[in-house]
Order: structure tokens, then sequence, then C-alpha cells
């Protein structure tokens, strides 16, 4: 996992070259000038959408990829993600290989994700997004794929 903020991406050089490129399209990306949907960048292999929902107050099934780094930024809105490492994870209750999403119980730590912060996340990694801070408030959010399996 990788948490961090838009502001340092120069200290994330050596990275996976398309999670570079997925932090710099956060960066660099007017994203109010954009509808809600799926915008392909490099195929399958790097796309992002971006999506409007309103945060709820649990999360209580993990979520888990495969094949590519989730990567979750907040343009608008506040919430709590739940992380852990995969092998903390309980069992599965939902797998849904066409999508590349396995759900899980499982305990988790939160962090904040508002404001420029990002959260990348690796196959080897749990999270559960969309958790309400101080109650359930409208988010409007961009999730980079990349591709890494």
């Amino acid at each position: 996992m990788l948490y961090g903020t838009t502001k340092h991406l120069s200290s994330y050089q050596g990275i996976h070259p398309g999670v570079m490129r997925g932090l710099e399209l956060l960066r660099d990306t007017d994203f109010s000038k954009l509808e809600d949907g799926r915008y392909e960048v490099d195929g399958d292999d790097l796309f992002f959408f971006i999506q409007s929902y309103e945060s709820k107050p649990a999360n209580d099934t993990p979520e888990a990829h495969r094949k590519y780094v989730d990567i979750q930024y907040l343009i608008s809105g506040r919430e709590y993600m739940g992380v852990a490492p995969l092998e903390d994870m309980a069992e599965v209750v939902e797998a849904r290989p066409e999508g590349d999403i396995w759900l899980h119980h499982g305990p988790t730590d939160k962090i904040l994700v508002t404001g420029d912060r990002f959260a990348a996340f690796w196959p080897e990694d749990a999270h559960a997004p969309g958790i309400a801070v101080d109650g359930p408030e409208p988010c409007r959010k961009c999730v980079v794929k990349v591709r890494v399996n």
C-alpha cells in the first residue's frame, strides 16, 4: 500500500511505471471537466473511472484485486478507508473474477482520504473504501486501475 499526497510525487520515482503514470494523472487532470464514467489511458493496462456516491457508516467487506493496483483519490468529499494486509482477511465472502474483485471479512485500520491524498493498493492489500467520517456525505472519486499481473 502507498498512502501519500500528490505534492510529493517526485518521492515515488522508480515505482512501477504504470503506477507513476496513474499518480501523475491524478496530479495533472482537471476532473471538474469530466463526467462520471470510465476513461482509457492505455487500454486495459491503465484506465480510470470517476464515480459519485454518498459515503456510508461502515464497509464490512474489504476488497482486493489480483490483476490491478487500485489508486483511489477523492475529487470532493472525504472518507475513511479500511486497510489491511490481504493475509489478515479471515475469509472470501464473494468472488467476482471477471471484474477482478474479491470481497473478504477481516479486521482493518482506517486512513483518511481527502484533499490531495491518495491511497494505492496492490494485490496483496485489502481495502474497504467509502466509510463516512462524521456521517454520510456526497463524494466524488477517481479510481485509477494499473495492470500489474
